[in-house]
């Protein structure tokens, strides 16, 4: 596969996120250590950090660290205005970008030397334009290949540029800590730095089948080939291959009857965002987090991708029943659900037998059920949809969502 002999690729990765939208939104915050979270820490400021809290540390350990941290509650939908105004920008930079998450992406500039300048100067304006029209910082990385880009771009923060050129990136990246290759968690780093394997060049003077015999073939193969600067991947653009949305419960005992309806609403809400799209899915996922701080996923994926708000919520329901005894023992804090595997422009194929018809009594008429028309659950959640664009998501909802906030649930980072 081609990769570019330039240093055309750019890793935009916005700092300390969360917290920064908040210190940009209250200006009292500005300087001072803040943490987004209160029984965990979501995010941390650079003047947190500063202290060694980290993210997902509890927030009793963080407020150890500094008795003066300020801790403020997530605003999800805060977050999800800013990163799409980020993304805007980014769509303006270059045709082609890669989104890692709500707060990162690649682009591609190759082919935009003669109208926008070299790669250094782009990401620059790209870095004051971000600050400019959105108030957040931004540092970006420049290299050749996306792996180089994105070691730049954290070397580089925060609210930093780096340009790793081409004929120097061995000398760049060779100092670094094995904890700087993609694919070096804990316990990865724990292996290496027992068998004397610290830095990046460490790995690089092992053989492939060295380090194959140490990490097994996937992972050997893949750090001998990031450690010697090979990194074939270009910049995709893609469309989001899921979507879903999240709520953070809090500590305390919940309800069942309270935890079906706040997974209701999430599915509505994804189920709804999915048809504005025009993408079906197929997967349905179950995300939930424990008081303990443990997670677990849990997901189905269905014959045939759909937008049905009912077959979603079906699903999701019946994975969340699976996990009714860890709910029990470990307490539920967040429920989240997601639907993967979305395909194309929803375009839904119809299977036999379609809806079927509804029996009901009549007692004034007859002992014999009469039956009323079968109910067409794509028109239906038409019409919802329409109800919600017109006059807001609370005009008509489930039975199960009366008097609850239908804003509650916020978007998920995407995949």
């Amino acid at each position: 596969m081609f990769v570019s002999a330039r240093a055309t690729i750019l890793h935009a990765d916005l700092d300390a996120f969360y917290a920064s939208v908040e210190q940009r939104d209250d200006p009292w915050l500005r300087g001072k250590p803040v943490v987004v979270g209160g029984g965990v820490v979501l995010a941390a400021s650079y003047e947190a950090k500063a202290y060694g809290i980290k993210t997902p540390m509890p927030g009793r350990a963080a407020r150890a660290l500094c008795p003066h941290v300020i801790s403020m509650p997530p605003r999800m939908n805060a977050y999800s205005r800013a990163s799409k105004e980020v993304f805007a920008i980014f769509d303006r930079v270059s045709p082609v970008v890669e989104g890692v998450s709500i707060d990162e992406a690649f682009l591609d500039v190759s082919g935009l030397r003669r109208i926008s300048g070299e790669p250094a100067d782009i990401a620059a304006r790209l870095r004051a334009t971000v600050m400019a029209e959105v108030g957040l910082p931004i540092t970006v990385g420049v290299a050749r290949t996306k792996f180089l880009a994105k070691v730049a771009s954290g070397v580089a923060k925060p609210d930093g540029l780096l340009v790793v050129p081409p004929d120097r990136e061995l000398e760049f990246l060779h100092p670094l800590p094995v904890e700087r290759l993609w694919g070096v968690g804990k316990v990865t780093a724990a292996t290496l730095h027992a068998h004397g394997l610290r830095s990046v060049a460490d790995i690089a003077k092992e053989s492939e089948s060295d380090l194959v015999s140490l990490l097994g073939r996937a992972t050997g193969r893949h750090l001998h080939a990031l450690a010697t600067g090979h990194d074939p991947r270009p910049v995709h653009r893609q469309r989001r291959r899921s979507m879903g949305a999240q709520h953070a419960l809090g500590r305390g005992a919940h309800s069942i009857e309270s935890v079906d309806a706040t997974l209701q609403l999430l599915v509505d809400k994804v189920a709804g965002r999915m048809r504005r799209a025009h993408r079906i899915g197929r997967t349905v996922v179950l995300r939930l987090r424990f008081a303990d701080y443990t997670r677990v996923t849990r997901s189905h994926t269905l014959g045939v991708p759909t937008t049905r708000t009912d077959i979603l919520s079906g699903t999701a329901r019946a994975l969340l029943e699976s996990t009714r005894p860890l709910v029990a023992d470990r307490g539920l804090t967040l429920i989240g659900v997601a639907v993967t595997n979305l395909d194309g422009e929803g375009i839904e194929q119809l299977e036999l037998p379609f809806d079927q018809p509804v029996p009901a009594h009549d007692p004034a008429a007859s002992e014999i059920p009469t039956t009323h028309r079968p109910i067409d659950r794509h028109a239906l959640d038409t019409v919802l949809d329409d109800v919600h664009d017109r006059f807001g998501a609370g005009a008509l909802t489930s039975a199960t969502l009366l008097g609850r906030d239908h804003r509650q649930g916020v978007p998920m980072l995407p995949d």
